[in-house]
């Protein structure tokens, strides 16, 4: 597997668990309102993991960034200025550069991750 593929795998492994924990501080901080959606993580950077849970983890990914984007546009809320959300935000920002990263790799690699 290429090399660079496994770092960005690894980075993006490391990102969920970071957005797990910025997910779990926001819902704690926001308790009355709905929790950031939950994000699967990679059991590890490795091809399998890769082929088997990519798609899913994206759809993930996408359903998360409009759940930010909402939270965002929502007027008359300090939930935008709350440091809980802003790690959120900054965690799922991450994680979208990781998979579009990755995801070129794998266009450039036409599907295959292999190197």
């Amino acid at each position: 597997m290429n090399p660079r593929l496994v770092n960005l795998l690894a980075s993006f492994i490391r990102g969920t668990s970071d957005y797990a924990l910025a997910r779990l501080e926001f819902t704690m901080r926001f308790a009355d309102q709905p929790a950031p959606p939950v994000l699967d993580r990679l059991p590890d950077a490795s091809e399998a993991a890769l082929r088997e849970r990519w798609d899913a983890v994206e759809a993930q990914l996408g359903t998360i960034l409009a759940f930010v984007k909402q939270v965002e546009a929502a007027s008359g809320t300090d939930q935008r200025s709350d440091p809980a959300f802003r790690w959120l935000r900054r965690t799922v920002r991450e994680l979208d550069q990781y998979a579009r990263a990755l995801r070129w790799v794998l266009t450039v690699n036409g599907g295959d991750p292999a190197p």
